[in-house]
């Protein structure tokens, strides 16, 4: 089995293609094991700045099959063309991908180095893949790696002790713009119930701010609130409530947006100044709204800009914790990979030797003479094969481990059976199920001050 993955993040992508690619990411990884592609597992990372799908394949000659599988799934799924998705997304195989989910995990791919909040989202991905029941063997180690890698730089390195976060530098950069910083004194609307709502809530807190309103077109502000605190606001309450708004945070997603129309609508007799921040990927807002009077935006765009750069010795001992525990990683699968191929050896040789014994005893009977016999063959044999397993292990470890395999074929006739990885069977979404990601973020819809 080898694993592979297809990204595409803000470092190479526009944002619009990646909340574009993203479209339909929910069920990528269920179609792509239904057709019975050369895809035997896969993982779907899909953040408010990346799309990102992990994938495990049957062996190295089925990787472009697999690859082309998932663009043409991702394809059906966002209505975008085969050439377009096959573009925008990169393609990692070997080391590199854990190499890459691992920087991910630990927040060094980040729009903002060092934020906690992507860890949270790796762990949730792998949960909604054994849900679902498309998380193979090599990728749920891949992942539980990724989160342990995750805990060690943060544990380790100065960059788990800054706390940043997307959601913490654009509250910084609100309190930069306001002319009052007293967020005690501010009425804040955030519109969303999913994730980055549920982080913006907890630090609009820290700041002192207890003036929230919730706004879901999903209806679960309510319930939301219940547990978090805040207001719940209905399509009825809203226009008030944006009215008298000093800061407005879009957290939802949903294809429908604010325009600057609505917010002149509902703002035409306030007076005072509004920031909104805009950390939907898929815009809760209408960028126009920059240009109402009165109005500041800010994006994930200026988010990423106004990032404080980390120090230099604390990004390079996170990427040394990285590097090596992709390394690690990378040879421990290299070597289940030579499982099979030593247990191979092992039960060819165990079965030549069952055989010579059998004639030992058909000649001799069961005499004790034959014991001994038998006890020194299978020493014998041990012995025999002890080299061939050191040098299944220090092969894989190089990336040798087809030649051992094709060795093993042409010297003994072995073909090796690909080994069958178990999956969870798929849990039922009840009350009880939390394993949601960002996407689920789309529910909760912006479609608001349109009726106002």
């Amino acid at each position: 089995m080898v694993l592979l993955s297809l990204i595409a993040t803000h470092s190479d992508v526009d944002l619009e293609t990646v909340a574009r690619l993203s479209a339909g990411a929910s069920q990528v990884s269920s179609s792509l094991l239904e057709t019975g592609s050369a895809v035997t597992g896969s993982v779907v990372l899909a953040t408010c700045n990346r799309f990102e799908v992990y994938c495990e394949a049957k062996s190295e000659a089925d990787i472009e099959a697999a690859r082309s599988a998932v663009v043409a799934e991702i394809s059906r799924h966002s209505g975008l063309s085969k050439d377009l998705v096959s573009r925008s997304l990169d393609t990692n195989t070997g080391e590199s991908v854990a190499k890459h989910l691992f920087a991910v995990g630990a927040g060094l791919d980040s729009a903002v180095v060092g934020e906690r909040e992507i860890a949270g989202q790796v762990r949730r991905a792998l949960i909604e893949a054994q849900e679902k029941g498309t998380a193979s063997g090599g990728l749920t180690r891949l992942f539980q790696t990724a989160s342990r890698t995750a805990k060690d730089v943060g544990a380790l390195t100065a960059l788990g002790k800054r706390g940043l976060s997307i959601v913490s530098v654009a509250l910084e950069l609100a309190t930069d713009l306001s002319l009052d910083t007293d967020w005690s004194a501010k009425d804040v609307v955030v519109f969303g119930t999913g994730a980055y709502a549920g982080a913006t809530m907890a630090l609009l807190k820290e700041r002192g701010c207890t003036r929230i309103s919730v706004y879901s077109s999903s209806g679960r502000a309510e319930s939301f609130t219940a547990s978090r605190g805040g207001t719940p606001l209905t399509r009825e309450s809203l226009p008030d409530a944006l009215a008298a708004a000093d800061v407005v945070i879009g957290c939802s997603g949903s294809e429908s947006q604010v325009s600057a129309g609505d917010i002149r609508r509902v703002r035409k007799s306030s007076n005072k100044p509004l920031i909104i921040i805009d950390l939907a990927l898929t815009h809760d807002f209408d960028p126009d709204v920059r240009e109402v009077d009165g109005v500041e935006l800010i994006t994930l765009e200026s988010v990423r800009l106004a990032a404080p750069a980390e120090q230099v010795e604390s990004l390079k001992q996170a990427s040394s914790i990285v590097a090596d525990a992709a390394k690690a990683f990378s040879e421990l699968q290299l070597s289940r990979q030579m499982d099979s191929a030593i247990v191979a050896l092992r039960r060819h040789t165990l079965n030549v030797l069952d055989s010579e014994l059998e004639k030992v005893r058909a000649q001799h009977g069961c005499t004790g003479a034959a014991e001994e016999v038998e006890f020194a063959m299978r020493r014998m044999v041990k012995q025999l094969l002890h080299v061939p397993t050191v040098r299944a292990r220090e092969l894989a470890a190089s990336g040798q481990q087809d030649d051992y395999i094709k060795g093993l074929e042409a010297l003994f006739g072995i073909t090796l059976d690909q080994p069958v990885e178990r999956r969870r069977p798929a849990a039922p979404h009840g009350p009880g199920h939390h394993g949601s990601t960002e996407a689920d973020n789309s529910e909760d819809g912006a479609d608001t001050a349109a009726s106002a």
